[in-house]
């Protein structure tokens, strides 16, 4: 067994920087902490390649000595600590001392800064936690910071970042906190020398959110104020119609801290209970302020956990605040007026879209074949009485459509009972896919691109997967700061909002956990177009459209489930019947 060694320090700092620097929005998070402690008013941020190649961040807050600067690059060397007793009692967004010793240590950065009160600033630099001697600068009051070559020493962390693209995306998020914890602060934030987002200072915190996330999410959110003991909770939830896909539209602040707590991430979606469909969430601006000596910070180096002296209050706050709220609200949908969308070419369609039932070529019946009839319910005002006579060759069957959503087929075996929606799901899923293999899906082409606002993550996102969109007939590119420009979407969505589209996609994209392949995403979004293309629940059938939708239930596979893998049909056999009404 090998012997026990001391490790050097230049090992050591490259393991605590792997704890809190994972990429280069973590080094913008630990910066931007520092300077709103210092009592900085406005911060300026630029960043190359995505932060991997430089990030500047410059500040006019109070300033560090000269004489201190040696000290900004130790390893738990802090102005917001003197004793352990302060651990509980943490005022401050930075306090533990390790940010920049973790950052000097795995990239090359300059540290320039001057007191207020300082006739002259002072200048160091520390290169893979090699430091240099202090020099003057004659700078403005505040600091500035540049970290250059992120990772340049430790190569294999550079290889686990993602795209240009991504990694800003990250960046801007953290400023989008950042900016939403503190309204009265002016930033701004500068990718390759292109302006993203100049956010001036404001006392109101609506308006700073609609800057972020548009006038849609803005004009729907409700206010809320209340306390529980020692804890004050206040913010805005927006209106159920606001829902999404993934929970990273719920933004927590502690005391200006952003975390994330999964305890009250639940008290908001049981708040929402009945108000939203099984997979969404909520959006939601909350913000918590408590004494510190209530809460525990130092529980992760990166400081977004935290620990509660009383979790279960604060669990019945936020629940008991946010449902009284929405049980105030006039929560009926409101009538939106559609967007005027003009197509290059476009297609009249009726509705349902009386085209996505036509049969392929080898599916129709010709007049030579052997038909037998098949006796369909004529649509009438109870929905399920009358009978329409259509050639089908399996032999006559009976058939008709309850509620507008089930379609009942008398069959051999017994009565099966298809779930019309689900069931042309599947058709249209494998009809997409085969020409998504052939490279054969139309594309509907806007006259006017639609800008569509998101979250900077959520742009970064769909900007990645651009290639793969296209190849699915959905054509984006960048418009600026967090906003993507949709010049076409698949034809197949017929009558579909172009918006309300991405979103969806841009939904499904955030909520993957982990990156799927490439084949496993394009058919999971494949299957979503469909699920949009298909006929809904209530959607009356024509005697033709629903010979149709029989017909070509023979022609897919696995037309038993949807492409989420719920049931399109079940089988109620004649044996069972019988048994049921006493027969047997």
């Amino acid at each position: 067994m090998a012997r026990i060694v001391q490790l050097p320090p230049s090992v050591i700092t490259k393991i605590a920087a792997g704890e809190v620097i994972e990429r280069p929005a973590s080094v913008v998070k630990e910066m931007l902490e520092n300077s709103i402690d210092a009592g900085s008013t406005r911060i300026d941020i630029e960043i190359e390649n995505g932060g991997m190649d430089r990030i500047i961040i410059v500040d006019n807050g109070c300033g560090i000595d000269a004489a201190d600067l040696p000290l900004v690059f130790a390893s738990h060397a802090t102005s917001k600590l003197s004793n352990a007793d302060d651990l509980f009692r943490i005022g401050t967004l930075g306090f533990r001392g390790e940010a920049m010793a973790s950052i000097g240590g795995v990239a090359q950065v300059t540290v320039q800064s001057r007191p207020a009160n300082a006739s002259a600033g002072a200048e160091i630099q520390c290169h893979g936690g090699e430091l240099s001697p202090v020099k003057p600068w004659n700078g403005a009051p505040g600091t500035r910071i540049e970290v250059r070559h992120l990772f340049f020493n430790t190569p294999v962390r550079r290889k686990f970042m993602r795209t240009t693209a991504t990694e800003a995306g990250h960046i801007a998020e953290v400023v989008t906190r950042m900016a939403l914890a503190y309204p009265q602060l002016h930033f701004t934030l500068k990718h390759n020398s292109k302006k993203v987002h100049d956010v001036p200072s404001t006392a109101n915190l609506k308006d700073r959110i609609g800057m972020f996330f548009g006038v849609e999410i803005m004009d729907r959110l409700y206010p809320i104020s209340a306390s529980r003991g020692p804890a004050t909770l206040t913010g805005f939830i927006a209106d159920p119609a606001c829902e999404r896909g993934n929970n990273r539209m719920q933004y927590l602040f502690l005391n200006g801290r952003h975390i994330r707590d999964r305890s009250l991430g639940h008290a908001l979606q049981e708040a929402y209970r009945g108000l939203l469909m099984t997979g969404r969430y909520a959006v939601s601006f909350l913000f918590l302020e408590m004494p510190p000596d209530h809460v525990d910070v130092n529980v992760h180096p990166t400081k977004s956990e935290v620990r509660f002296r009383d979790a279960q209050a604060l669990f019945h706050l936020v629940l008991s605040t946010v449902r009284t709220k929405l049980n105030s609200e006039n929560l009926v949908p409101k009538l939106q007026a559609p967007v005027a969308v003009v197509p290059i070419m476009p297609i009249a369609r009726p509705d349902p879209p009386a085209e996505l039932f036509a049969l392929p070529p080898e599916a129709r019946v010709s007049d030579e074949d052997d038909c037998e009839d098949l006796a369909v319910a004529e649509p009438s005002t109870n929905g399920y009485t009358g009978v329409a006579h259509l050639p089908r060759m399996a032999g006559s069957l009976r058939a008709l459509q309850l509620h507008d959503s089930y379609i009942v087929l008398e069959t051999p075996e017994g009565m099966l009972v298809i779930d019309q929606h689900a069931l042309h799901e599947r058709i249209l899923f494998e009809q997409l896919k085969q020409r998504w293999r052939s490279g054969d899906i139309e594309k509907q082409s806007l006259l006017v691109p639609e800008p569509v606002e998101l979250t900077p993550e959520q742009a970064a996102r769909t900007l990645e997967a651009k290639a793969d969109l296209a190849e699915l007939g959905l054509e984006v590119d960048a418009f600026g700061g967090s906003t993507i420009l949709m010049s076409s979407y698949p034809a197949a969505l017929g009558k579909a909002a172009p918006a309300q589209i991405l979103r969806d996609i841009v939904d499904f994209l955030g909520s993957q956990d982990r990156a799927p392949n490439r084949e496993q995403m394009l058919s999971d979004l494949l299957s979503m177009m469909a699920c949009k293309a298909a006929v809904k629940a209530g959607d009356r059938l024509s005697p033709e459209q629903i010979a149709a939708l029989l017909d070509q239930r023979h022609l897919v596979q696995d037309s038993h489930h949807c492409p989420h893998g719920r049931p399109t049909s079940l089988l109620f056999s004649r044996k069972d019947l019988d048994k049921q009404f006493g027969r047997i």
